[in-house]
């Protein structure tokens, strides 16, 4: 069992109600191939840093079973840095810098090794390069799950829409799911989403939960009410994470599987929104991650 997980490997600057970190370890596919590793080894990464990102943090994710052998170091280069300042609500933001560095000429170059996953996550990134990782593979994956945002279908709506045509699974939240389908009712934008190529859409509603959809089917599972709530970046890529690394481990791509699939990942995120950066998706163990996954099953059972 195999994931190949492609995104952005970051600095992050986060502000919220509750504190401050600067220059935080962030990036997509560092909060995806994290959580993904407790679930499924090897986790492979494709993406890109500059060399001054820390070797110990290399280190650690290798230590998590991540192969970082798609990972590009630009020598005389930075990282990816963003910086945002979050409201008193957590789910709206201000984005305050964003600096793409290496990612401005990103080109991915998959080993021999990453060209036959059981899963292929392409997390938020310019649609392209998303669809450039899927030419350079020897054989479809068991599934293929997409992550975007409402940037891309503001400044690259046809590149977006060629490479939906390719893939299994979409996530998105409730506001870009009515964006890209024109439709307010989430039904109703599901149905047409899935004419444009997905099988599955994953509607995530921050707060709220997550709604899958597949051609009528529907499944909701609620979030997981938490004590504190410190830091929500990354926490879609955190569920991102969970749901295709327990996808891959389980090689069920059924529907009823991926209901158990959305609850993983709602954990996961759950983990992740308690402290700032990655730092809480570094010390957990499968027990926690099987009470957690238990909290959800308590909080619906009736």
């Amino acid at each position: 069992m195999s994931l190949v997980a492609v995104g952005t490997v970051a600095f992050d600057d986060i502000e919220t109600p509750f504190g401050r970190a600067e220059k935080v370890v962030g990036g997509a596919c560092t909060y995806i191939s994290l959580a993904a590793s407790y679930f499924v080894k090897p986790v492979q990464v494709v993406s890109v840093v500059g060399d001054d990102f820390p070797e110990a943090v290399l280190a650690f994710l290798q230590e998590r079973g991540i192969d970082l052998s798609g990972l590009q170091i630009k020598l005389g280069e930075k990282s990816f840095f963003w910086a945002g300042r979050y409201h008193r609500d957590l789910n709206s933001r201000d984005t305050l810098d964003t600096q793409l560095n290496v990612l401005a000429n990103f080109e991915p170059v998959l080993p021999e090794s990453y060209k036959a996953p059981d899963v292929l996550m392409l997390g938020n990134l310019v649609p392209k390069i998303q669809s450039d990782v899927l030419a350079q593979l020897k054989q479809r994956p068991g599934l293929v799950v997409l992550d975007t945002m409402n940037f891309w279908m503001d400044h690259a709506l046809d590149d977006l829409k060629a490479v939906l045509k390719s893939i299994d699974v979409l996530t998105i939240n409730d506001e870009e799911a009515r964006q890209l389908s024109g439709k307010h009712s989430l039904v109703v934008a599901a149905q047409s989403i899935h004419e444009m190529g997905p099988k599955y859409i994953v509607i995530k509603k921050g707060e709220h939960g997550a709604l899958l959809f597949h051609h009528g089917q529907m499944f909701y599972a609620p979030a997981l009410p938490l004590a504190e709530v410190i830091d929500p970046t990354g926490a879609g890529d955190s569920f991102a994470g969970g749901f295709t690394g327990y996808l891959a481990k389980t090689k069920d791509y059924s529907f009823d599987n991926l209901k158990r699939a959305v609850v993983y990942g709602a954990a996961m995120g759950s983990f992740c929104v308690e402290a700032f950066g990655i730092e809480n998706l570094k010390q957990l163990t499968p027990s926690m991650i099987e009470a957690r996954v238990q909290s959800f099953a308590n909080l619906v059972h009736f």
